[in-house]
């Protein structure tokens, strides 16, 4: 039997209440579209018609690329020149031009050329990936009609408004589209809009009744009608328009709709016309344009850069007033410079022009203070680091094949410096999979597998327990009971840990329920109900797999399929359906015979999140009539009867403990009906369900009321929403950190509530907020109303928050997607961000794609810190663009996120490697590279300043011009990039053991003023050192043997020289992780600079100048050449030396106490400190499975407490 052929005989309108009603044209007017924003007019199957203004709609084309061909160059530029750097070297390049530049043009452009062509070729590569997938998505087909009731296929961006397509089962639909009718007689269909709210359940859908007559192809050869709606917006669940089909008006509303990247599931094919068409779309209204993202460390280097040019500006106002005085008061005395022909820069006759030209010499001549290699090296290290991301084995998922990747290497050290988390949910944290775990039957817990946070928590248990054997050997108990309470702990995570799960869905363990074994429990009837509730209590369809022999569910939610799956494990196959009736096929004796039995179904109410509940009406063989009903626990209790509360306090107990195990939970309750008490219900329900306008719902909701109660309590269902592997241990890693979670996702509040507990974002008592307004507050109460509401809600909790006294207490905020609204509006949402600071973890549900963009700014921009979003799915490019940081993950839901995202993982627990290691690293290393290059670039620079004072400021310089162009592209680069690239303070396994040295990052040690203005700082005293020794040493001293003293090109060299060894030293003493590539790079550079000085000297005058045998003839014979080398170099980086030394002995940083540790091997000697210091290493934190387990073992000492009298009774009598 085919899934078909039994879609072919349901009505499925008949199996629902409140969702699959149609009422009739008559019943409801048209809506009335009037005023701004519903000018939309469609000309069904008239596609042409709509090429014409006013009627000329976006083509279906998308576009998520931040540049196009046109727009490339003049961006791209734009890009480049938002680097001050980049602007100053561009005029200097200019004024290069002129005659009294101290260098050539081409000196200056090219390397400027270089660095901002090989940036827009970066941007370029980045670009090209989101471009390439573009092209894929608009190259997607699907069938359209060409006319004459013929379809065929057509890519998706030739589609248009008004074209009529067939989508068929499992496709995306390719614009947002008006149903027209389905493969199921009725007009009903099944969609799946992962892509748009993150929500794996399946939406149903109905067409009108009005168009279920054109449910074949031929039929539209002659179909037209118009539609006229609203405008396009972003707004995902709302939809206002009429259809004028055959003369008659029709309302349309979001059940007819069809939305872009939302998927056709368990349905053969269905018929639409297209409405809103390529970014006119809801999914890509919902969309944000791709940003230019910039880090704040880039951020704040223009912050220096705007410093040091000022002290440019300083030193060359300096230079030139000095020039303007020489010139005046001193140039006339000069005969040998003419004075009867003088140039006009030297003429003191015009000291105005003197001193401007001589300003444009000096601010090229001193444009070393500003590195423009710093961009090209950071570049070059940034690709590097991006590399390592990409080649981590660590991060490469073995089951897809994917490894990391970082899409852009600009945000690297922005990896470093998060301080709040957003993620989606679905997907991201789960793996769209339910499993059966547990349950409760009769006041009995069934079900001794342990879920995945009871595994972890266990585990953390047990090592907190061994790290505090020394505070618990304080109170007098003996061994034996601290080995108990482990034993206690630990006992279930490993009886199963190691077993394979054979079926998806069902993760339940425990012989008492399987092969009939329940039979010989002692509540064996109530077990008998259980079953049978979850084996009829639905509205999924069974479909034969024919590899195996047995049945597969198709059902509207994951939930609904784990439970099915159970009841077919537990032997109670659900096997068919028919329009009355459910077949179950049951095992209910011990031999194991099948008996196949009908229910016939008498009415079905079905869930909605406001109901929070389902209940079926069915009659059995023996024709007794049922109530079965499953709901969330606190619905279901108030509805009990007396006789019905036996099992209560039992399975109160077991959900608590369900929901502390982070499982999804569901109570199941029947009622048994007499005949005439269900015929007399059952008119009013009739009635009720045939009313039409608005009180529709509400008489339905009423009249089910009155059946729904006097319920009998059965047990309780618990289900594992699957999380990613490792996703607990990841998030409590990063709270670990001292990083903030929030979750936002597009799935009900109760769902997002059980993935909190699941986490450990929410743990037992964490006491909740939830801020939410009445479902019927919206209709009812003007805007201001609801705001005044909400807002007396989040400063209620704020005033709760502060008043609280436990320092221990924990508060988590969830708000829905309605509220949201309010909340994010300018009067509210700094009220609701401060609300949402000071709570532990922060879960907003039912949110659209445009909202969580909306969260993620307000939280970048509200708090000014760095934010990171993560998700796998199209609803959640948004915000990965809106973020600081976007993280992709490489999903089930298409690679949308990814292409929109800055780095992309597999799974979310290589979020806790990207962040803890990488973004450790690359932090201090591009921290410490910038602060060293300002460092070495002013130490150089300010000596050629020092040298035009000491010359009358004669723009004459102290080098070769050959040096100066070496120092920053050989001698001095390699070394840093290795800086850049290989420095590590701690290795990778220690900064996972020591999470909190991440906060190294979000606190900016290592970048702050401070630190800057203290490397500045020694590169002045550098500066000063190299000059004025040098001088002092060779100004009056004899230097060659002959009694010669030096001229300018030996006291340039020298002074280069100490230079060159002052700064490698410098980054050798910066350096606390050594390979040999550091050690080739820093003593090759010196090693370099003497090959160069050898030969360049070697070279024919005509090109070496003055500098001709300069080593061999003149340097390298005298001592004084080295031993002014030597000292120089010492003195340069004593203070550094003495600085690092008093801060590692009297203040030292994280870093350096761990680094201490590893030397003399103590981690490995005394294991017992290496692990008391790893416990002090964790960020005080009130979620993960850390806070979880914590708050349990001072719930155990305070038991202890309790018992301590009474243990040192028992202690003596023990011994």
């Amino acid at each position: 039997m085919t899934g078909g052929r039994i879609r072919a005989r349901l009505r499925k309108s008949h199996l629902y209440t409140f969702g699959c009603h149609r009422p009739t044209p008559t019943d409801e007017g048209p809506h009335a579209l009037q005023g701004p924003g519903y000018s939309r007019i469609v000309y069904c199957n008239q596609p042409l018609l709509h090429e014409k203004r006013p009627l000329y709609y976006c083509k279906n084309d998308i576009s998520t690329t931040k540049y196009n061909i046109i727009t490339f160059f003049p961006k791209a530029i734009f890009e480049q020149f938002r680097r001050v750097a980049n602007i100053y070297f561009l005029l200097a390049a200019c004024l290069s031009a002129s005659p009294i530049s101290p260098f050539s043009p081409l000196s200056m452009i090219a390397p400027l050329a270089f660095v901002v062509g090989l940036s827009m070729a970066k941007e370029a590569l980045e670009d090209s990936r989101r471009f390439l997938q573009d092209v894929k998505v608009n190259h997607r087909k699907v069938k359209h009609h060409k006319g004459n009731g013929d379809f065929g296929p057509r890519s998706w961006q030739n589609i248009m408004v008004g074209d009529v397509v067939k989508i068929e089962k499992d496709q995306f639909f390719p614009a947002d589209l008006l149903l027209l009718s389905s493969s199921y007689e009725d007009g009903i269909c099944y969609v799946e809009t992962m892509n748009l709210d993150g929500e794996t359940n399946l939406k149903v859908k109905r067409s009108l009744e009005s168009t279920l007559t054109l449910d074949n192809d031929e039929v539209f050869k002659d179909f037209t009608g118009t539609i006229r709606c609203e405008d396009p917006n972003p707004n995902l669940y709302t939809f206002v328009g009429n259809l004028e089909y055959e003369r008659q008006i029709y309302p349309i509303d979001p059940s007819q709709i069809l939305l872009r990247d939302s998927k056709l599931r368990n349905t053969d094919h269905i018929y639409g016309v297209v409405i809103f068409t390529g970014h006119d779309s809801k999914v890509m209204q919902n969309a944000t344009r791709s940003p230019s993202k910039r880090s704040t460390i880039e951020k704040k280097m223009d912050y220096i850069i705007y410093t040091l040019f000022t002290v440019l500006i300083l030193i060359s106002f300096i230079s030139s007033i000095g020039f303007m005085i020489k010139t005046k008061y001193q140039t006339t005395k000069w005969w040998y410079i003419r004075p009867d022909n003088i140039e006009y820069q030297y003429d003191p006759q015009k000291v105005g022009v003197a001193g401007m030209s001589h300003l444009i010499t000096a601010l090229i001549l001193y444009g070393y203070l500003i590195p423009i290699s710093l961009y090209v090296s950071i570049e070059v290290v940034k690709v590097l680091q991006a590399t390592f991301i990409n080649q981590d084995i660590q991060m490469y998922d073995e089951e897809t094949g994917t490894p990391a990747e970082a899409r852009t290497s600009n945000l690297n050290e922005e990896l470093g410096q998060v301080d709040t988390v957003l993620s989606d949910k679905t997907g991201t944290l789960t793996c769209n999979q339910m499993d059966f775990l547990k349950c409760s039957i009769a006041g009995t817990a069934y079900g001794v597998r342990s879920s995945e946070v009871e595994l972890a928590a266990a585990k953390q248990m047990a090592s907190d327990l061994e790290d505090q054997e020394s505070d618990l050997s304080n109170f007098p108990m003996t061994k034996a009971r601290v080995e108990e309470v482990e034993l206690e702990t630990v006992v279930t995570s490993n009886v199963y840990e190691d077993k394979k799960q054979a079926i998806k869905g069902f993760g339940f363990e425990d012989e008492r329920l399987m092969k009939c074994n329940w039979l010989k429990e002692p509540n064996a009837d109530a077990i008998l109900m259980f079953f049978r509730i979850l084996a009829v209590c639905h509205t999924a369809i069974p479909e034969m797999n024919e590899e195996t022999g047995t049945f597969t569910y198709e059902a509207e939610s994951p939930d609904e399929g784990a439970f099915l799956v159970a009841a077919r494990e537990f032997g109670f196959e659900f096997c068919r359906r028919n329009q009355s009736s459910i077949f179950i096929r049951e095992r209910v004796s011990a031999s194991g015979e099948v008996v196949e039995r009908e229910y016939k179904l008498l009415n079905l109410l079905d869930f909605t999140s406001k109901r929070k509940r389902m209940s079926v009406i069915v009659r059995d063989e023996e024709g007794k009539i049922f109530l079965l009903c499953k709901g969330a626990d606190s619905i279901i209790f108030d509805r009990l009867s007396k006789n019905g509360k036996m099992y209560l306090e039992a399975t109160t107990r077991h959900l608590n403990d369900y929901g502390e195990a982070g499982l999804r939970t569901l109570a199941l309750s029947y009622r048994r009906l007499d005949e005439q008490e269900y015929t007399a219900w059952n008119n009013e329900f009739q009635k009720a369900k045939a009313a039409v306008g608005a009180d529709r719902d509400a008489m339905l909701e009423q009249v089910s009321e009155v059946m729904e109660k006097e319920l009998i309590l059965v047990g309780a269902t618990a289900v594992e929403d699957k999380l990613q592997k490792g996703v607990p241990q990841c998030i409590d890693k990063l709270a670990q950190a001292g990083l903030k979670i929030w979750v936002l996702t597009g799935d009900k509040m109760e769902t997002a509530i059980n993935i909190g507990f699941a986490c450990s974002l929410l743990r037992q008592g964490m006491k909740q907020i939830c801020i939410s307004m009445n479902s019927d507050s919206a209709s009812n109460d003007v805007k201001e109303a609801i705001k005044d509401n909400i807002l007396n809600q989040i400063t209620n909790a704020s005033q709760m928050i502060k008043l609280e006294k436990d320092p221990h207490a924990a508060f988590a905020l969830i708000i829905d997607g309605k509220t949201l609204t309010y909340a994010l509006e300018d009067d509210m949402k700094h009220q609701f961000l401060g609300l949402a600071v000071d709570c532990a973890s922060v879960i907003c549900c039912r949110v659209s794609p445009k909202q969580k963009a909306l969260v993620t700014r307000l939280v970048k921009e509200g708090t000014a810190k760095t934010t990171l979003a993560i998700g796998d799915g199209a609803n959640d490019v948004g915000m990965i663009q809106e973020a600081d940081i976007g993280v992709g993950i490489s999903g089930v839901e298409g690679m949308q996120a990814v292409m929109a995202s800055d780095f992309s993982i597999a799974q979310f627990r290589f979020l806790e490697r990207l962040l803890v290691v990488h973004g450790h690293w690359c932090y201090k290393r591009i921290a410490q590279m910038i602060c060293y290059f300002f460092y070495k670039n002013i130490a150089f620079g300010l000596t050629i300043f020092y040298f035009e004072a000491f010359t009358g400021f004669s723009g004459q310089s102290v080098y070769d011009d050959w040096y100066m162009i070496l120092f920053n592209v050989v001698l001095t680069s390699l070394p840093v990039i290795s800086l850049g690239v290989f420095e590590q303070d701690v290795p990778s396994e220690v900064c996972l053991q020591f999470p909190a040295l991440y906060q190294q990052g979000p606190k900016n040690l290592f970048f702050d003023w401070y630190r800057i203005l203290g490397w500045m700082g020694n590169g002045l005293y550098s500066s000063l050192i190299i000059f004025f020794l040098t001088i002092t040493i060779f100004y009056d001293q004899a230097f060659r043997v002959d009694g010669q003293t030096a001229d300018m090109a030996a006291v340039g060299t020298t002074m280069f020289t100490c230079i060159i060894w002052a700064v490698n030293c410098q980054i050798a003493l910066t350096m606390s992780h050594f390979t040999w590539i550091q050690h080739l790079f820093v003593w090759g550079s010196i090693v370099t600079w003497y090959i160069f000085l050898f030969l360049y000297g070697m070279l024919s005058p005509e090109y070496s100048k003055n500098a001709y045998q300069i080593l061999v003839e003149a340097l390298g014979p005298a001592p004084i050449y080295w031993t002014a080398t030597l000292l120089v170099t010492v003195t340069c980086n004593l203070p550094y030396l003495t600085h690092i030394s008093f801060q590692r002995c009297f203040n030292p940083m994280d870093h350096h106490i761990i680094q201490e540790i590893k030397y003399y091997k103590k981690d490995i000697e005394d294991q017992h400190m290496w692990t008391r210091e790893r416990s002090k290493a964790r960020q005080e934190t009130k979620i993960g499975f850390t806070a979880r387990v914590e708050a349990k073992i001072r719930q155990l000492k305070g038991k202890l407490h309790k018992k301590q009298s009474s243990l040192t009774i028992l202690s003596p009598s023990r011994s």
